[in-house]
């Protein structure tokens, strides 16, 4: 079986909206919405790497941010550890990233859409802590 694969990712809050990224088609998990974030490399910590693949994605630059929850999930081909930081004090989108598609979504909003089940528990803790309602 493969290692589990470290990822990080940057849940980005502003003004109620969480930013959010469309994986490209013909990708693993590819049309799913998902927050800015990827693999941490090696000799990275796992906040480094939410800050790299938030400005290499989404052209946003997060400051403060603060880990609120870890997820261990196994897909059918690869098992993931996610680490999601929150952050409240992010600056940019300059243009948008590498990342494809961006969008600016209340919880409620993301509830409607198709997000990978690796992000439903960080999604509910979301909830729990920002009631959009």
């Amino acid at each position: 079986m493969e290692a589990v694969v470290d990822v990080a990712v940057a849940v980005i809050r502003r003004g109620g909206k969480f930013l959010l990224q469309k994986r490209p088609e013909g990708t693993h998990l590819g049309g799913s919405w998902e927050f800015p974030g990827g693999r941490v490399e090696r000799g990275e910590s796992p906040i480094a790497a939410a800050r790299r693949e938030a400005s290499e994605e989404a052209s946003i630059d997060i400051g403060d941010a603060v880990l609120f929850h870890v997820e261990e999930h196994a897909y059918p081909d690869r098992t993931v550890r996610i680490h999601f930081f929150l952050s409240t004090d992010a600056g940019g989108e300059r243009g948008g990233g590498a990342g494809g598609e961006l969008l600016w979504a209340t919880l409620d909003e993301i509830g409607a859409l198709r997000t990978p089940a690796a992000n439903r528990r960080a999604i509910q803790l979301l909830r729990d802590q920002f009631d959009d309602g």
